[in-house]
């Protein structure tokens, strides 16, 4: 049975998402904080307290961190030991311009000596379990390839290999005999993400590639959270399950937003409205736009209900 590991996406797997989603949910072995980063010569405050001890108690979390020089990554992995960490995700897949500018994520793959540098500097740290999210490179899929021999000899506990470019974003063709090429060669235990929506996805790919450690799933889980527990449990949820579990997890939700928010109903609102980007995007049209649209905490509870009643 594949192992699942829910990936991090900026602006929403916080930590309230992520307990939420565990208590609620369940099904996913690991989850991975959204990357921490040095920005302006420090850390964001956003990130320190999402990286929180007290904030994860309730989920087996791995922090990820993106960097481009030993320097960051040394300061960067030095605060999770600060805060009990004993492992850590290195981001070497984000396609975000401001990231790839900065030769970070997938924008550092283009240049094989500043990777390789950063990545030696793993060895400095021999009581952290380090894992890396890449992708195939940023403009070519040689780019993975030049590394793939240096990531065989360090000690990674695994790779989770996203088959795009950079370049493409979340769009366009995933590259099939990129990943299978890097699947045979990979010598460290592979994780696929990447285009997982569906349990027929999921199936697939274990089909597919059967020697994979695990896969990683994001926006399929943040559509569907009830997808990894499925999988991993071989049942499927009835719809009157799968809206029991919403309405328990858009409570706890509500209720963890509004007690650590401290911006008022406005606040807590918009935060709201962020996990509907992804949820149910199958869901009618003009109730999902009235969620969407509310301009008050009571406008949008009527509105979910009615969305969620269906």
């Amino acid at each position: 049975m594949a192992v699942i590991h829910f990936a991090p996406l900026q602006g929403y797997t916080d930590s309230v998402y992520r307990e939420a989603h565990t208590r609620v949910f369940g099904g996913v072995d690991t989850y991975y904080t959204p990357f921490v980063r040095i920005e302006k010569g420090g850390f964001r405050n956003k990130d320190l307290k999402d990286i929180a001890c007290d904030r994860n108690r309730q989920v087996h979390v791995v922090p990820q961190l993106i960097a481009s020089t030993p320097d960051e990554f040394r300061w960067i992995v030095r605060l999770f030991q600060e805060n009990g960490y004993r492992e850590a995700d290195i981001n070497l897949g984000c396609p975000f311009p401001m990231q790839v500018r900065a030769h970070r994520g997938s924008g550092l793959l283009r240049y094989k000596e500043e990777a390789e540098y950063l990545l030696r500097t793993i060895e400095e740290f021999p009581d952290i379990s380090f894992s890396v999210k890449m992708r195939l490179g940023w403009e070519c899929a040689d780019e993975s390839f030049v590394l793939l021999s240096l990531l065989n000899k360090l000690p990674l506990k695994h790779i989770t290999l996203h088959p795009r470019l950079g370049i493409q974003q979340y769009k366009g063709a995933i590259d099939w005999d990129g990943f299978s090429r890097f699947y045979e060669e990979c010598k460290l235990p592979l994780y696929y993400n990447g285009d997982l929506v569906g349990l027929e996805d999921i199936r697939g790919i274990k089909e597919r590639f059967p020697g994979l450690a695990g896969l990683m799933l994001g926006r399929g889980l943040l559509a569907s959270p009830w997808l990894a527990t499925e999988f991993v449990s071989g049942q499927v949820l009835t719809v009157n399950e799968r809206r029991d579990k919403l309405v328990m997890f858009h409570e706890s939700l509500m209720d963890e937003y509004a007690a650590r928010l401290e911006g008022g109903e406005h606040q807590v609102l918009s935060k709201m409205k962020t996990i509907w980007d992804y949820l149910l995007p199958e869901a009618d049209k003009r109730l999902r736009k009235k969620v969407l649209k509310s301009t008050s905490l009571t406008s949008y509870q009527s509105a979910v209900k009615d969305l969620l009643s269906l």
